[in-house]
């Protein structure tokens, strides 16, 4: 058994509890001062007074220097499996081109997956990993990754079997959802029926059967999938075992939020454009906001309306929705920034939002976003005194040292 003391902690700041944290509980941490983290075998077995433990009885020591510790962050929203980039888009976006004109025009997510298609599963992997890499860097330890770049049966397979071996063989935990429903593809052009019939029937099993996917995800927006199409989509997602997600009132409010919560969705994404009867449907349903304000940051779009879905008791979840395409950014501190500046969050709804409500919303809560007994020991060692500095300062990594299953990476 090997035994790990994570000593001179000068703040330790943790929400508590394995379950998602809504209305105000969303802003219940627990703080510590001058405390010491006693960790056996990558688990966390206590939290005692600096100094009770002998540092010469552990193989190995952890020094935090007087800084805060928090939980490993969990980042619940990334498309980070891409073929190619797409910096082209940037003079369009300047010359006020929209999401959807740049994706009317074959641009946006079509071209993307034009490049995925066209990639090797070797060149995704070496790729994706090393945006793993740097998002460890950032104090990020969990983090869910969905496919959706593909968008035919074997592309999507391709980028499935890219996320699972990074799940095997990276040290960042990775929750893979399939989101083969992310746009219609240029042979399904006219027909999203048929390819929503196509998903249902061929891939969604086929998903399953090689269990490459804990999740199915769909985006519900004008000029993608209605609401009609999402319900087609998830109720089979459901019926084949998946937990469910969806894209949901990033442009246009057209039914998404209001069916996540009937259908008691995990989670609902983007949500800039919710009405009050979603945030009614997804406080009924159980379903976590999943928001993400460097999109909004990015695109120069609305932000989501963090803090009345607090009020509903909604519970919020911030992430960083790394993309090629509207969020070019895998930095889960820029989202924490402006959690705080722009949906005027309290930096302990922020260490909430990218620790245990993301956790919840992708079936780790148990296991991660929390420092307590039993838990996973992930967590920061951050050059600050405490989380409102990291909330206050943007710009810089002020990740010191991050610790994953006991171990310094």
């Amino acid at each position: 058994m090997k035994k790990t003391l994570v000593k001179n902690i000068g703040c330790l700041q943790t929400p508590v509890g394995s379950y998602s944290h809504k209305g105000s509980k969303q802003g219940a941490n627990e703080k510590y001062s001058n405390v010491e983290i006693v960790i056996e075998d990558g688990i966390i077995r206590r939290i005692d007074a600096s100094g009770k433990n002998d540092a010469a009885q552990f193989d190995q020591v952890i020094d935090a220097e007087g800084k805060l510790v928090t939980p490993g962050l969990v980042d619940g929203h990334t498309h980070l499996v891409f073929g190619g980039y797409r910096q082209h888009e940037l003079a369009m976006k300047i010359a006020g081109a929209g999401y959807l004109d740049i994706l009317r025009a074959g641009g946006g997510i079509l071209d993307t997956v034009r490049k995925t298609r066209d990639a090797s599963e070797e060149e995704l992997y070496n790729k994706s990993a090393a945006f793993l890499d740097e998002m460890l860097g950032f104090g990020i330890t969990t983090c869910e990754v969905k496919s959706g770049y593909g968008l035919t049966k074997e592309s999507e397979l391709k980028m499935l079997r890219v996320i699972d071996r990074m799940k095997k063989e990276h040290a960042m935990d990775v929750v893979p959802t399939f989101m083969g429903a992310h746009a219609i593809p240029p042979e399904y052009e006219g027909r999203g029926d048929e390819y929503i019939e196509f998903l249902c029937k061929e891939v969604i099993p086929e998903v399953k059967e090689q269990g490459l996917a804990e999740f199915c995800d769909i985006f519900c927006e004008e000029a993608v999938f209605d609401a009609g199409q999402s319900r087609t989509y998830l109720q089979a997602a459901r019926e084949t075992g998946f937990d469910l997600k969806i894209h949901a009132d990033e442009i246009e409010a057209i039914g998404g939020t209001e069916l996540a919560g009937e259908m008691k969705a995990t989670s609902a994404e983007h949500l800039i454009a919710i009405k009050e009867s979603g945030m009614d449907a997804m406080a009924e349903g159980g379903t976590t906001a999943m928001c993400l304000p460097a999109t909004s940051f990015y695109l120069g779009a609305t932000y989501a309306p963090a803090k009345r879905m607090i009020e509903k008791g909604i519970p919020v979840a911030i992430a960083s929705d790394f993309n090629p395409g509207s969020c070019p950014s895998l930095n889960l501190q820029l989202a924490i920034n402006l959690g705080c500046l722009k949906y005027r969050l309290t930096p302990e709804e922020v260490l909430t939002a990218v620790t245990i409500n993301p956790a919840c919303a992708i079936n780790r809560g148990d296991v991660v976003g929390t420092i307590e007994s039993g838990k996973q020991a992930d967590m920061v060692i951050w050059n600050a005194p405490d989380f409102e500095m990291v909330c206050y300062r943007f710009g810089s990594n002020l990740a010191d040292k991050v610790i994953k299953k006991g171990e310094l990476v």
